[in-house]
């Protein structure tokens, strides 16, 4: 076992700059614990290397964030395979390489045609090289180079780069073109960060930067209501979304003034280490009184004339009985990894509606909670309604509603041209696109259409179009951005976007209008319509096709629904390995069930969905991902609920009330939290809050509570709503 460990050289204060480390490293032998100092010449040659291997290898983590980051997959080189080589004796050794015409030793390339070494490009700060390697290429007209330090036994890792196709590319038979120059590249060690991953560090520190104000005279604040957590290990977003709900109204007084801790002690079952109620009572009086907000007389070095800390950081209180109880019933927040916070969220609400269930009126959880009206009309003009209930309000991101888009492509234009010339953009000359919130919430109540909707008047499948509207006003409505989406090779992706967030909205737009005057409903379903209406249908083209070549038309349409229509190859390949199946002559049945794909399960948990979603998803998609994606995203209480359990929903021709109980007020609201996600996935990276409080806005960073100099909220993955009083 390898143990690291760092001390920081930071000491007290609230403090966002970086800390510099100093890391030392010891090899522990179990199961006696004897402790080994590493480096040392003592140590055997294979345990030297074997820990050399694991201090240099790349994280699962680093590596998914690098395949988000650069979604489009490198193409292969058109002038690899018949790259000519020079034969001038040059033999490159392993290590100890400098600039053929300078004295650079980082940021060195080799040219794969007549082995020069050469520096790169110079930075836009002047940091960098002096562009000595593309200056050799426009003078030879040498069009492949490598960069020294990213070689491996991974040569597909390896950055090489094409100058008259200006992008990184792959050489499959790099390792031939190593060979010739004596390059041994099964013994070489990543020394040198590729392009991709230096553009990444320096998009995720502009981020990071942004959302945790670093760098900012953040001053610290203490009291009531401003008690940091400590981070029990990647559950920043526990922290995040703790800090918001407890400063809403309906936690505060279900959890703290109408409570105290010895009532929910005396109401707890036999252990009240494992009751919701005590322990939400606990953390709430932990985070509101005050008592634990105080700052921690051994992290502060000056004091001011009132005897008060400058520079002084609170200890926070750690949640370790509240994440054991919470996440006891879910197996994913029960680990140790980072988790998605809108995921979190929704399953935390869920246990306090359980938790107080029959007592609605008890129920701090149905402050969030509001009525979703679907308005189905079909090619027929008769009207369905659907209606549910929901916690949070999923918009899409539309990026062709973009204020700036002048100057995105303005910007598209200035990296390019700056990547020709060998210069590398700044952060401080990065534009993003920046989409109004008023956008996403139109496009969420645009019509949308749907295909192979069963209508009850036609008796048939057409095309119906949907409209979403709301019921009723929740007391705090919560937005959350879809910022994660599927790249080019279904790779997921984050979307580098501003949105302008107003302080107050106005949702009157919005309003469900319910039956119209004059309208038709359409009629109730009966047996035969539910038959009709999950009667699997196969693409007519697919089947066309398969029937000119001869084959039989009800096994054709078998194939092409037991392909879910991808293709007529993907048809034919099924058709020809069934021919002989028994039931292959059967008629098809409405009760078909639907074998998932595997593979695009498997897809889909890299994406950080739970495998029962996931399959769930794409039967209801037909196996098509980004359907599926959507409709997880479309029912995000699936993600809390099983079948047999899920949110209060209806189908009908004619509107029910379902809304009763549920708070309904005014339709203005007033901006008072913003979670905002750093990282290339909710998987990974970090959360922090940013909450409107007396006044002003204060950021929580775990443990750090401060007056927040610029809260980023055009930066926010789920935005927090306080509905005005009229």
């Amino acid at each position: 076992m390898l143990l690291v460990f760092r001390h920081a050289g930071v000491d007290g204060g609230f403090d966002n700059n970086e800390p510099e480390y100093d890391e030392t490293y010891n090899i522990v032998i179990l199961p006696n614990y004897a402790t080994l100092p590493f480096p040392s010449v003592e140590l055997p040659e294979k345990v030297r290397l074997a820990v050399d291997a694991v201090l240099l290898a790349e994280s699962t983590e680093r590596k998914e964030q690098l395949a988000a980051w650069t979604a489009d997959k490198k193409q292969i080189s058109s002038y690899a395979m018949n790259l000519q080589q020079i034969d001038n004796g040059v033999t490159v050794p392993p290590s100890g390489w400098k600039c053929s015409k300078c004295d650079k030793t980082e940021n060195l390339w080799l040219n794969l045609t007549d082995g020069m070494i050469l520096c790169g490009r110079r930075n836009w700060d002047g940091t960098g090289g002096n562009n000595h390697a593309v200056e050799h290429y426009k003078e030879t007209g040498y069009p492949l180079s490598v960069k020294l330090g990213t070689i491996t036994a991974d040569l597909e890792a390896a950055d090489v780069y094409s100058y008259p196709e200006d992008d990184s590319v792959l050489d499959p038979i790099l390792g031939q073109h190593l060979a010739f120059f004596g390059i041994d590249f099964s013994s070489l060690q990543k020394t040198q960060m590729t392009t991709a991953e230096r553009e990444l560090d320096q998009n995720t520190n502009f981020d990071w930067n942004r959302i945790q104000e670093s760098g900012q005279e953040v001053e610290p604040v203490f009291g009531p209501g401003y008690t940091g957590l400590v981070n029990l290990g990647n559950s920043c977003y526990l922290a995040a979304t703790m800090q918001v709900v407890f400063s809403t109204h309906s936690f505060c007084e279900r959890y703290y003034t109408k409570q105290s801790l010895k009532s929910a002690f005396e109401t707890a079952p036999a252990d009240p280490t494992v009751d919701l109620n005590m322990q939400l009572t606990k953390l709430a009086h932990g985070l509101l009184s005050g008592k634990y907000s105080i700052p921690s007389p051994d992290k502060f070095e000056k004091m001011n004339s009132s005897s008060l800390p400058i520079n002084a950081k609170q200890e926070g209180i750690p949640p370790r009985m509240f994440k054991a109880v919470i996440a006891a019933s879910h197996p994913e927040f029960s680990t140790m990894r980072q988790q998605d916070a809108l995921e979190f969220f929704l399953h935390f609400l869920d246990q306090v509606e359980r938790q107080n269930s029959g007592s609605s009126g008890s129920d701090p959880a149905r402050s969030f909670k509001f009525g979703i009206e679907d308005r189905i009309v079909c090619s027929s003009g008769k009207v369905a309604y659907n209606r549910r209930h929901d916690y949070i309000l999923s918009l899409n991101i539309p990026l062709h509603e973009a204020t700036n888009k002048y100057e995105v492509e303005a910007f598209q234009k200035l990296k390019a041209q700056k990547m020709s010339e060998g210069k590398e953009l700044g952060s401080d000359e990065i534009i993003r696109p920046r989409v109004p919130l008023e956008a996403c919430l139109a496009s969420f109540s645009s019509p949308e259409e749907i295909h192979d909707f069963y209508s009850t008047a036609l008796q048939t499948k057409t095309t119906a179009t949907k409209t979403a509207r709301l019921t009723s006003f929740p007391d705090y409505l919560v937005l959350h951005m879809r910022k994660f989406i599927m790249g080019e090779g279904w790779v997921p992706k984050k979307l580098d976007v501003y949105i302008d967030v107003p302080d107050i909205i106005d949702l009157s737009q919005m309003c469900s209008k319910g039956p119209q005057t004059g309208e038709e409903l359409l009629p109730e379903a009966g047996p035969e319509d539910e038959f009709q209406s999950n009667k699997p249908l196969a693409d007519e083209d697919i089947v066309a096709q398969l029937v000119s070549m001869g084959f039989n038309h009800l096994h054709c349409q078998k194939a092409a629904i037991n392909t879910s229509n991808v293709g007529v190859e993907e048809a034919m390949n099924w058709l020809l390995s069934h021919m002989d199946d028994p039931d292959i002559d059967n008629p098809i049945s409405q009760k078909a069930e639907f074998v998932v794909d595997q593979a695009k399960v498997d897809m889909m948990l890299q994406f950080g969905f739970q495998e029962a979603i996931a399959k769930k998803a794409l039967k209801a998609s037909g196996g098509d991902i980004e359907k599926a994606t959507d409709w997880i995203f479309n029912n995000p209480e699936a993600s809390i609920s099983s079948e047999a359990d899920c949110f209060d929903a209806t189908t009908s021709s004619t509107p029910t009330n379902l809304d009763g109980g549920l708070p309904d007020g005014g339709e203005r609201y007033r901006l008072m939290g913003v979670i905002s996600h750093i990282g290339t996935s909710t998987q990974c990276g970090h959360y922090v809050a940013h909450i409107f409080k007396d006044g002003r806005w204060v950021i929580f960073n775990d443990d750090k509570v401060g007056v927040s100099v610029n809260p980023p909220k055009d930066m926010g993955y789920l935005y927090f709503f306080e509905r005005l009083k009229e």
